[in-house]
């Protein structure tokens, strides 16, 4: 079940719960305290619980006392402490810090030893909002189009948000990077995330925020001349976008989530499978 619960007697009534939810399902009450005002729209992503500067707020069964403090010293402490940032400060980070992230970028692993990355990095603010207000135009104008409504319609707290002029897909952030590789590149679409990966965490250790853009990286295959902009080659693929600046928000502990399965492989049991079961495995490990 997906539901917060406020220790009242510890609610400072700062509303950073509210402002730092992803989907916007936290409001406050009548009371002026949080409450969960849209269940389905919760990804679980716990930045609630996370944000909340005295550890009033528990999510479902996870409470703020049984989670770690933050701590961006050492590698594990970077991993578990790494949130995805959605609000930034309104200012540039500073060039010797740029600097150190694309050195940084030499060094990233690629599938056959493949150094044929491209990277597009908006270092200054006055080209992130010449990019942002573009996009958000063309976003505007194809919203208008009768044919893609039904497809909008899926989409329409962010379509009113747009009309209402929120940045929805750049959140405000000063700076992205774009990681591209050749269409050729033996390791195409994997090569550009992993450079990413590691962008991110070098990114959080020097006190940066980063957020993983679907949105934008939409935008990039929708809108060719974005991709002009941004000076990508000809013959790349623009594979994910990744935000960052200054992070206007501090996260006081480390979330609680769910494990993963994992397969414990200490020998090998041969399992005599069907053909049916054969041919599903094989469309599965293409799929998408």
């Amino acid at each position: 079940m997906k539901s917060i619960i406020v220790d009242k007697s510890k609610c400072v009534h700062c509303s950073l719960c509210i402002s730092d939810c992803v989907s916007g399902c936290i409001s406050f009450d009548d009371e002026n305290f949080p409450k969960m005002s849209d269940e389905k729209r919760c990804i679980s992503c716990q930045h609630c619980l996370a944000i909340c500067p005295t550890g009033a707020l528990s999510f479902a069964d996870k409470n703020p006392q049984n989670s770690k403090q933050t701590n961006y010293d050492d590698i594990l402490g970077l991993i578990q402490s790494r949130r995805s940032v959605r609000q930034y400060e309104n200012e540039e980070v500073s060039c010797e810090t740029i600097k150190k992230l694309k050195e940084m970028l030499n060094y990233v692993p690629t599938g056959c030893n493949n150094h044929s990355l491209h990277f597009s990095v908006v270092e200054k603010k006055a080209a992130m909002d010449i990019i942002r207000d573009k996009v958000n135009e063309m976003v505007l104008k194809t919203m208008s189009y009768k044919l893609l409504s039904p497809v909008m319609n899926k989409f329409s707290r962010y379509k009113n948000a747009f009309l209402n002029g929120e940045d929805v897909i750049f959140r405000g952030a000063p700076h992205m990077i774009v990681a591209s590789s050749p269409i050729s590149a033996p390791c195409a679409n994997v090569d550009p995330v992993i450079a990413l990966s590691y962008f991110e965490l070098y990114a959080q250790h020097l006190g940066l925020g980063t957020c993983w853009c679907g949105f934008a990286q939409a935008c990039l295959k929708f809108f060719p001349e974005v991709c002009e902009m941004l000076e990508i080659p000809s013959g790349y693929k623009p594979v994910y976008v990744m935000l960052f600046g200054i992070p206007k928000v501090k996260y006081q502990r480390i979330i609680q989530p769910e494990t993963y399965s994992i397969s414990e492989i200490k020998e090998i049991r041969k399992k005599d499978s069907c053909i049916f079961c054969k041919i599903k495995r094989f469309v599965t490990n293409f799929l998408r």
